[in-house]
């Protein structure tokens, strides 16, 4: 059941990087609860094809786009903070630069702007950093191993340290070890600086669902969008190379930073959305049963032989009974979410 909320309807609540897959869906999970959003975006045509998406149909003041080029620059939150009773901080360097020189220290340092920025604005109430499966666990093949709220992934902090050749074999591991620093830098910053506002985090594995728009690259979800438009080239070659892992509903996704943001009892936690295991082969499967059940059934995918396996588990049974709160049965099934994205 759910709580009242922490922040009222009709407050204004900061969303960075609103044009990305996640954001986008957090941006209008909010819309669809009452809420105003100010998104941030780095260049003025990705705020073009947001307004796009969500003018007309709420109302003309419920959601503004502002431009943020650096979040690493001093100062770079100040003006867009103001007002705000909420910030959900999504914005990050999805580059895949193997040189962590290029990545890591401005990731951490556009942390830091925003954390300092909601400190100082005391209408500030709470802020959700948008973490990554990365910062728990690597995607580790064919072996059993657990995961819950207190696992880390500092190894792949030391492997996108290590010193050069930067090459591009690691570039999982900065992304990684991006997304776990920053992360580690909001816990620090909450203890060490004690600011008003409460600190949650969403650890969401690989998303998969609705796409907005189709100005959007719209991250994993679109991988599949276009395996299944045909595209055997490039976007194949990276599927087919996809270590195995979990997937998660880009709308649970979202739905879980708005318990994070919203629900009193969520204090200082680590929500993991990590619905369950899939690999190249499971997603060729549900593919073509979802082509034939639609009166397809022309499209076919050579499988992996042998296909490696995520034997994981996870702990994920506070991020469902949060879900359930929301009105959903837990986390979405791999083929609702499939069948979501490939007919966006």
């Amino acid at each position: 059941m759910r709580q009242q909320a922490t922040i009222p309807k009709g407050s204004l609540i900061l969303v960075t990087g609103v044009n990305g897959y996640i954001a986008s869906h957090i941006a209008e999970q909010l819309l669809e609860h009452g809420y105003h959003v100010r998104g941030t975006v780095r260049d003025p045509y990705k705020a073009d094809y947001m307004h796009a998406v969500f003018d007309g149909k709420y109302s003309a003041d419920a959601f503004q786009v502002e431009i943020v080029r650096n979040m690493a620059a001093e100062g770079a939150f100040d003006e867009v903070m103001k007002g705000c009773a909420g910030v959900i901080h999504v914005a990050s360097d999805l580059t895949l630069n193997p040189d962590p020189h290029q990545v890591i220290p401005m990731v951490v340092s556009g942390v830091k702007n925003i954390l300092e920025a909601a400190a100082r604005n005391a209408c500030v109430k709470r802020f959700v950093y948008t973490s990554s499966s990365a910062a728990a666990t690597p995607p580790v093949a064919n072996k059993a191993f657990h995961v819950d709220a207190s696992t880390w992934n500092d190894a792949e902090v030391d492997v996108a340290w290590a010193p050069p050749p930067y090459t591009e074999e690691r570039r999982l591991a900065v992304y990684a070890a991006s997304k776990t620093l920053a992360e580690k830098e909001c816990w620090r910053f909450v203890a060490e600086e004690k600011p008003a506002f409460i600190l949650n985090a969403v650890l969401p594995n690989c998303n998969i669902g609705r796409i907005l728009s189709k100005a959007q690259p719209a991250s994993t979800g679109g991988w599949y969008k276009k395996m299944w438009d045909g595209d055997d080239g490039e976007t194949l070659k990276l599927l087919h190379q996809f270590p195995p892992q979990h997937y998660v509903n880009v709308t649970d996704t979202a739905l879980l930073h708005l318990a994070a943001l919203l629900e009193e009892d969520v204090v200082g936690e680590r929500l993991l959305a990590f619905a369950g295991p899939f690999n190249f082969n499971d997603t060729a499967d549900l593919l073509e049963k979802i082509d034939a059940d639609a009166g397809g059934g022309g499209r076919r995918w050579e499988r992996i032989k042998d296909a490696p396996k995520d034997l994981k588990t996870v702990d994920t049974e506070r991020a469902q009974e949060l879900l359930r709160r929301y009105g959903r049965p837990g986390f979405t099934g791999l083929e609702a979410s499939l069948k979501e994205a490939v007919e966006s």
